[in-house]
């Protein structure tokens, strides 16, 4: 088995603490971390580095019992987990209760500042907005953008705004022209076509929960991606359903054999202060 598109290590080790370590009060053990990412095509030396990264970066912490090494979660990581955690489970891949409101954020920068534009503009793609113009950006129902521009030094050449607009405004060409739907829809789709045939298909138990190890972390990352437009202003075969759909049938088939493969691949101990 190998990880479909190249998902990153550290992506797949949080979506495997999250799994496994989050709200239990434990650490995992780092052979146990090995033996799972193994079966997902991630080498030892890969594994042992993504979490040496992680530590390193404040996303783990670590605990030595005897000779052995676990790890476990820090603030940081469990926010990370959490938020993960209500996209998936609670926010979801489909929006269908916009209130009609829309964040606006423009910005003026001096010519010269390349790499801050390149910046800003990164986050705000990542954080759902859409160029309705060069320095005005767009996105569906209210984004708290305070933190994102405090990081990168902007706060005085940004300003945020909360609209509503006007009734004879077409919103669903907006859309068209500001997010680039044939790439977002493609991602689901994309994500369909690999997975729908495990709705009917079982794996060996022990490769349940590599599996699904693989399908959490690659649904979050397409929801992720997703900002999130409100549906009814979507074309009517908009994939986004239809994927989730599968997302939850094949998570709901393979978690039975992934716990049953949990208790006996995964060695846990309780966290010490």
């Amino acid at each position: 088995m190998t990880t479909e598109e190249s998902l990153r290590p550290q992506s797949l080790m949080l979506t495997f603490l999250g799994d496994q370590v989050l709200g239990r009060d434990v650490c995992v053990y780092s052979g146990s971390v090995i033996d799972v990412f193994a079966r997902v095509g991630v080498g030892e030396q890969a594994t042992r580095s993504t979490l040496t990264r992680m530590v390193n970066r404040g996303l783990l912490r670590r605990q030595r019992e005897g000779r052995r090494m676990y790890f476990g979660l820090t603030e940081h990581s469990e926010a990370v987990l959490r938020d993960g955690e209500r996209r998936i489970w609670q926010t979801g891949a489909v929006n269908r209760h916009w209130d009609g409101t829309w964040t606006l954020l423009g910005f003026s920068l001096p010519e010269s500042w390349q790499r801050q534009r390149h910046d800003l503009r990164s986050k705000l793609t990542w954080s759902g907005f859409g160029p309705l113009f060069s320095g005005l950006w767009i996105a569906p129902g209210e984004v708290d953008v305070a933190e994102l521009v405090a990081e990168l030094g902007l706060s005085a050449h940004v300003k945020v705004f909360r609209a509503h607009a006007d009734a004879g405004m077409d919103i669903g060409a907006m859309i068209e022209e500001s997010w680039e739907l044939p790439e977002l829809a493609a991602r689901y789709e994309a994500f369909v076509g690999r997975w729908q045939p495990w709705e009917t298909r079982a794996p060996q138990a022990d490769d349940a929960l590599a599996r699904r190890l693989l399908l959490q972390a690659e649904w979050l990352r397409v929801i992720r991606r997703d900002p999130r437009l409100p549906v009814r202003h979507l074309p009517d075969d908009w994939p986004a359903e239809r994927a989730e759909k599968t997302f939850r049938r094949v998570h709901e088939g393979l978690t039975p054999l992934a716990e049953e493969a949990a208790r006996h691949l995964i060695e846990l101990v309780p966290v010490r202060d």
